[in-house]
């Protein structure tokens, strides 16, 4: 077994392995159009401009029924981390009337279990999983979507 092990590390160490071909992988999108366009996959090409975001403004309208709140405003550049959360600075309790933003909903201080915490519930701190800040993109597809009645 040693011999075996030996002879192969030779091998490596020889290039042996190193020399065969790469795979060739299909890089076609298959005429499928994203963001990046339609170019193919395997190649480089100039980034999309950045969207632009809506300034402070109204809130917008929710289209279902539990719908996260979508965000009015630009998030570029908030620190969201373990330690640190941007969006408290602003929509937390104690901060909310002064800086006339919505308050987090007392829903965020509640664990899986039920239980009334006295900060925000580490299950719902990462606030950009489910609040997204809404840009002048234009749909990828077409959409029939049709907001629920009782929400208009």
């Amino acid at each position: 077994m040693k011999k075996l092990i030996g002879a192969m590390l030779a091998c490596l160490l020889a290039g042996g392995l190193m020399a065969a071909e790469p795979p060739d992988f299909n890089t076609d999108t298959g005429g499928l159009k994203s963001e990046r366009g339609i170019t193919d996959l395997g190649s480089e090409d100039n980034p999309a401009p950045l969207k632009n975001f809506r300034k402070d403004g109204d809130a917008y309208a929710r289209q279902y029924m539990h719908q996260p709140p979508m965000i009015p405003h630009d998030t570029r550049n908030y620190e969201v981390d373990s330690k640190v959360n941007k969006c408290l600075a602003c929509h937390s309790f104690k901060n909310a009337a002064a800086m006339k933003a919505p308050k987090i909903s007392p829903t965020h201080f509640e664990t899986r279990d039920g239980v009334t915490l006295g900060e925000v519930s580490p299950r719902r701190y990462f606030c950009l999983q489910c609040h997204v800040p809404q840009v002048d993109a234009k749909p990828l597809v077409d959409n029939t979507f049709k907001p629920v009645e009782s929400l208009n």
